[in-house]
C-alpha cells in the first residue's frame, strides 16, 4: 500500500492548508472493484474555526472501478445537521451514468481499527450526474468526538471503503470476452508473426503490425496509413524516447495493460509517450499513477510535464502538495527544480501566489502579472 500526502482544498477558505494522508489499493473480484482510502485530517480545530456550516474540504480524486471519486468533509456539518461532522462520497467522472457503489465511512482509533459506534455502511447507491453525492449529514457529533480519545493531537482519521459494482454483460458479450482479444494480440506482438514494419529506438529494433497501431492510435493512423513519409516505409526511427519506454508503449497498445510494478519515473516517460501518440487510456493510467505518488523528489518533474503537456489533474495535485512550505523547500533542492524553473516559470508564480495569505490578493495579482 502506498502512502500519499496531499492538501485538501477548501471551497470557501482557500488559505486553510490541512494535510491528508490517503492509502489506496484496488482489488477486483468477480462482480466488483474495491478500494480503501484513509483520510487523515490534521488540524481539526483549525478547519472547524475557519469553515462555516455547509462549507467543506474536498479530497484529491481517486479511482475505483474506472471512475474518479472524491470525499467532501464538512467540519461544521451541513445545513441539516450543524452540530455534527458531515461527510460525503462524490462521483467526479463527468460522463458517468448510473454507477452503483457500496461505501462505508469509519472513524479509526489509535490502532487504526474502525470505531463501531462511528462506522456507517450505506449499502448500495446509484451515483449519476443528477445525484453525484451520497453520505452522512450526521456521521458524528462534534461535542462528543471532542470529548473522546479518538481525536488525537487535533487529528481526525477516517477510512472510506468503496465498492463499485461491475456492469453485467449480456449473454452474447460474455461469450466473446475482450480479455481474450488482448491476450491474443499480446501473443502476436511476442511472436512477431506477420509483422510488417519495424521501429528503431535508441539502437533497438521492435517489429510491429501497422494495422494494430493504426487502430489504437490516431497519430499512428495518420503516420502509417496517411500521406506522411512513414506510410510508405517499413523501417521507422523514433527519436527522443528510450527503448524501454517504447517497449512499454507497444505492450499497452497490444494488451491494454501496464506492468503492475511500473515506477514513477517510467510513468512520467510513458505519460509523455501516450500524449505524443494520443493514447487516452494510457494517459489516464499514468496520470493517476503520478497523482498518487507525489513526493519532493518527483514533484518538479511531474509539474513540468503537467504544464507542458496539458494535464490539469496532475498539475492540481502537484500544486496542492507544494502548498506546504516544507514540501516546497524540499522540491527546490530536487534534480527537477532547475528544469521546472527554466521551462515553466509561470508555474512558479502560481506556487508563490497560492501560498500567500488570502488578504494579500494585491500581491498575488502583481506576481501573476510579472
Amino acid at each position: 500500500m502506498h502512502k500519499l500526502v496531499f492538501h485538501l482544498a477548501p471551497r470557501m477558505a482557500k488559505h486553510c492548508k490541512i494535510s491528508v494522508a490517503m492509502v489506496a489499493d484496488e482489488e477486483s473480484v468477480q462482480r466488483s472493484y474495491t478500494r480503501s482510502c484513509i483520510l487523515k485530517v490534521d488540524g481539526y480545530s483549525r478547519a472547524k474555526a475557519l469553515l462555516k456550516n455547509d462549507e467543506y474540504l474536498t479530497s484529491p480524486p481517486f479511482s475505483v472501478g474506472g471512475h474518479d471519486w472524491a470525499v467532501t468533509y464538512y467540519p461544521n456539518g451541513s445545513e441539516l445537521c450543524p452540530d455534527y461532522i458531515s461527510i460525503f462520497l462524490h462521483l467526479r467522472s463527468a460522463r458517468a451514468e448510473d454507477v452503483k457503489a457500496n461505501f462505508t465511512f469509519s472513524l479509526l482509533d489509535e490502532n487504526g481499527e474502525p470505531v463501531p459506534s462511528y462506522t456507517r455502511n450505506h449499502g448500495t447507491h446509484t451515483f449519476s450526474r443528477k445525484a453525484p453525492n451520497w453520505g452522512n449529514h450526521n456521521l458524528m457529533k462534534k461535542a462528543k468526538l471532542e470529548r473522546s480519545e479518538h481525536l488525537r493531537d487535533d487529528c481526525l482519521t477516517i477510512r472510506c471503503d468503496v465498492t463499485v459494482m461491475k456492469e453485467i454483460l449480456g449473454e452474447e458479450e460474455t461469450r466473446a470476452s475482450p480479455h481474450d482479444l488482448h491476450q491474443h494480440l499480446g501473443d502476436l506482438l511476442k511472436s512477431k508473426d506477420a509483422a510488417d514494419l519495424t521501429f528503431q529506438v535508441g539502437g533497438e529494433i521492435f517489429p510491429a503490425h501497422r494495422c494494430v497501431l493504426a487502430a489504437r492510435s490516431s497519430v499512428f493512423k495518420a503516420e502509417l496509413l496517411g500521406a506522411m513519409e512513414e506510410s510508405s516505409s517499413s523501417a521507422i526511427k523514433i527519436y527522443d524516447m528510450e527503448p524501454d519506454v517504447f517497449k512499454a508503449l507497444l505492450h499497452f497498445i497490444y494488451t491494454d495493460k501496464v506492468s503492475p510494478v511500473i515506477d514513477v519515473a517510467m510513468a512520467s516517460h510513458l505519460l509523455v509517450a501516450a500524449d505524443r501518440y494520443n493514447i487516452g487510456s494510457l494517459k489516464q493510467i499514468c496520470e493517476e499513477k503520478l497523482c498518487c505518488h507525489i513526493d519532493s523528489n518527483m514533484v518538479a518533474t511531474s509539474l513540468a510535464i503537467a504544464e507542458q503537456h496539458g494535464f490539469p489533474r496532475l498539475k492540481e495535485a502537484c500544486l496542492l502538495f507544494l502548498a506546504s512550505p516544507p514540501n516546497l523547500e524540499a522540491m527546490m533542492t530536487s534534480n527537477g527544480y532547475e528544469h521546472l524553473k527554466s521551462s515553466c516559470p509561470s508555474v512558479l508564480k502560481e506556487i508563490i501566489a497560492q501560498i500567500l495569505p488570502a488578504e494579500w490578493n494585491a500581491a498575488k495579482d502583481i506576481i501573476m502579472s510579472i
